[in-house]
């Protein structure tokens, strides 16, 4: 279990590659952020992991899968997500797939 962020932040979960690029499971960062800057925000602090892990991963906020948005279109979307202080977000990049035989 995750511990609670500190007031006037969210956690975010870092899984696989992505933990590994950033040597880290789980960071706080400030609230109140919009989705749409959440890349730029990581970008800034992990120099290569938006074309390296990013943009090839899912994100969730509070356990719900969303789309990220600026995708191939360029849109944001009717209504851009914000992430509130206390939210829990993961980033859950591609696992290789291995065949067992």
């Amino acid at each position: 279990m995750t511990s609670k962020p500190p007031k006037g932040h969210f956690n975010i979960l870092y899984f696989a590659r992505a933990g590994s690029f950033t040597t880290k499971n789980v960071e706080a960062l400030p609230a109140p952020l919009p989705l749409s800057k959440l890349f730029a925000t990581l970008e800034e602090r992990y120099q290569g992991i938006k074309e390296t892990v990013l943009d090839n991963s899912l994100v969730t906020v509070n356990l719900n899968y969303v789309d990220m948005p600026g995708g191939e279109d360029g849109e944001t979307g009717d209504e851009e997500i914000v992430i509130q202080e206390g939210d829990e977000v993961a980033i859950i990049p591609p696992l290789p797939w291995k065949c067992v035989m």
